[in-house]
């Protein structure tokens, strides 16, 4: 295949997943929030509530590893499209149970859980898949695409959700995310896998492995990758430190400034228009010359933004200014948050082999979303005990410490070589004063000569 098609079918490939990923990305939130709706208006219990929030996260945590695994095993597309009919199939069975019986809870966990293992392995396939649809050229613009089609769906899924949920049944709400998931299918079946592969292993020797040993190659690889498994142990820390965000601030708007439900909407849209403007400047602007940089200086300010989070807490704002305050700070939260998994996302599509990317995106995955129940726990306990601000402060520090400690500069300049050079190049800025006063000197001194040698060519000058 000439590289000009090539060219055109990735262009092709990079508006379909950004087409593909925003319609099912809506789907699920509209199903999402209708679903909690429901269990809370039927059972009136958080505990419910909580209960279904377990059978989406703890599959996933489980068989993310195993995800990755079967991802580097089998082709990619199929993976894909396999999770994609799961999870159609999880839903159209709810709603089939639905209208021959009444709806119960016990359904909603079952399809719940099969629904998140069918996602976990299209979503974990498709993002190993990423490096393969778009040439290296614009894999910054198909991870920006990305977080455009997850901020969209996180903005408007809640407001078609809400605005369904006063009249709509629950039976509308599976048919749209069915609905949403098929033309996701239909997108992604046309899909070319393998336009950018270059894998040379052979599948047959990989299925000769077992589960474990394909899992324990997977984290022997990562520790061979220095960039890869410092960029894992950031990622990890902020997830779990991260929910100190999450529950400080629910926890803070509603028990200690008792601030209206309808407010805090706002601010919580706020953190989703952060991301989607800098989404949007990210796929448009030219690619990111040092990502580990770029991203390190991302994870610094968002450390250092935990900390603000305390300012209302230690001073006194009236209600209109702590509303402006919050949201800003969320609004500021989504564009680092943006500017600090892009560049991540491209080094993980640019750095790590093809062979092993399912393997390492599904330990990621798991390290990551595993982490963030036991952190939500901690800090819930920590909350009701000891003070807010000393916990948001305290996390603010540890975080800004460890990114220090992870991702120092002579780490970065041992993977960035022309980034010393570019140091050595560049004159302090004392050094810069004195060259430019310097000029100057020479400028005028310059001037003064041909001023002088006018006068002396000048026969109507007296001279003395």
């Amino acid at each position: 295949m000439s590289d000009v098609i090539k060219q055109k079918r990735a262009t092709y490939h990079l508006y379909t997943f950004l087409v593909s990923k925003m319609i099912s990305s809506l789907g699920a939130n509209v199903y999402t929030f209708g679903i909690s709706m429901f269990i809370l208006a039927i059972t009136g219990s958080a505990l419910s509530f909580a209960a279904n929030l377990f059978f989406s996260i703890i599959p996933r945590v489980i068989l993310s590893p195993i995800a990755g695994i079967i991802t580097d095993r089998f082709p990619r597309k199929a993976v894909v499209l396999v999770g994609q009919g799961g999870s159609i199939l999880s839903i159209i069975a709810l709603l089939s149970y639905s209208l021959v019986f009444d709806l119960s809870i016990i359904a909603i966990y079952i399809t719940t859980f099969f629904y998140t293992i069918s996602n976990t392995f299209s979503s974990i396939a498709f993002s190993a898949s990423v490096s393969n649809l778009v040439d290296a050229e614009r894999i910054q613009k198909a991870m920006s695409f990305n977080q455009i089609s997850l901020s969209i769906s996180g903005i408007c899924g809640p407001i078609i959700g809400g605005m369904m949920f006063g009249f709509a049944s629950i039976e509308l709400f599976l048919l749209l995310n069915i609905l949403s998931y098929l033309v996701a299918f239909l997108l992604e079946s046309t899909l070319n896998f393998k336009l950018y592969s270059y894998a040379t292993n052979d599948n047959n020797n990989k299925i000769e492995n077992s589960l474990l040993q394909s899992l324990k190659e997977g984290l022997v690889y990562i520790k061979t990758k220095p960039i890869i498994y410092r960029l894992l142990m950031v990622v990890v820390w902020l997830n779990l430190f991260f929910t100190a965000v999450t529950v400080g601030t629910n926890f803070m708007l509603v028990k200690v400034f008792n601030m209206p439900f309808s407010l805090i909407g706002f601010i919580e849209a706020f953190e989703a228009i952060g991301m989607l403007l800098v989404s949007i400047y990210l796929a448009t602007r030219s690619n990111i010359k040092y990502p580990l940089q770029f991203s390190k200086l991302s994870v610094l300010g968002l450390s250092v933004l935990v900390g603000t989070i305390a300012i209302p807490l230690l001073f006194h704002f009236s209600g209109p200014l702590l509303f402006s305050y919050f949201l800003l700070t969320m609004f500021l939260f989504g564009c680092l948050s943006v500017l600090t998994n892009t560049p991540i996302g491209i080094i993980m599509q640019k750095d790590v082999d093809e062979a092993f990317r399912g393997r390492v995106f599904g330990i990621l995955e798991m390290m990551a979303l595993g982490l963030m129940p036991i952190g939500s726990l901690i800090f819930g306990v920590l909350y009701d005990t000891v003070p807010a601000a000393m916990i948001l402060i305290i996390c603010s520090i540890f975080l800004v410490i460890l990114t220090l400690v992870l991702l120092p500069s002579s780490f970065i300049r041992s993977i960035y070589p022309e980034l010393k050079k570019e140091k050595t190049d560049s004159k302090p800025a004392s050094e810069k004063v004195n060259d430019m006063l310097m000029k100057r000197q020479i400028r005028n001194e310059y001037q003064e000569h041909i001023v002088k040698q006018k006068q002396l060519c000048n026969p109507t000058t007296i001279r003395m």
